[in-house]
């Protein structure tokens, strides 16, 4: 599945949600908890597998999660116990740009 700016997309393993703001890295996989996400409309609301505890780092609410090249960047609607990842490397979180000082 290549996701499309604007997908939402939904953990199988616990109860993490995001939303696709950039995407420009073709057609690879996004997975959380170390488990593929899926459409959200395709979701099933309980979790059906077990959660990789070697990609158990968490996410967080209304936070950015962007790849280090920028090709990725989703935001976390609802969060969860999985790590999220695209093409097996786990995505960190955005953080705000400095402003420059008004002294």
């Amino acid at each position: 599945m290549t996701p499309r700016i604007g997908m939402m997309l939904a953990s199988t393993v616990d109860s993490t949600s995001v939303v696709v703001v950039r995407w420009s890295a073709g057609d690879q996989d996004v997975t959380c908890g170390g488990s593929p996400m899926v459409d959200s409309a395709q979701a099933d609301p309980v979790p059906q597998g077990p959660l990789d505890p070697r990609h158990a780092e968490g996410t967080l609410l209304g936070k950015r999660y962007a790849s280090e090249d920028g090709t990725v960047e989703l935001l976390c609607t609802r969060p969860g116990k999985g790590t999220l990842a695209v093409g097996g490397v786990p995505l960190v979180v955005r953080t705000a740009k400095p402003l420059p000082a008004s002294d």
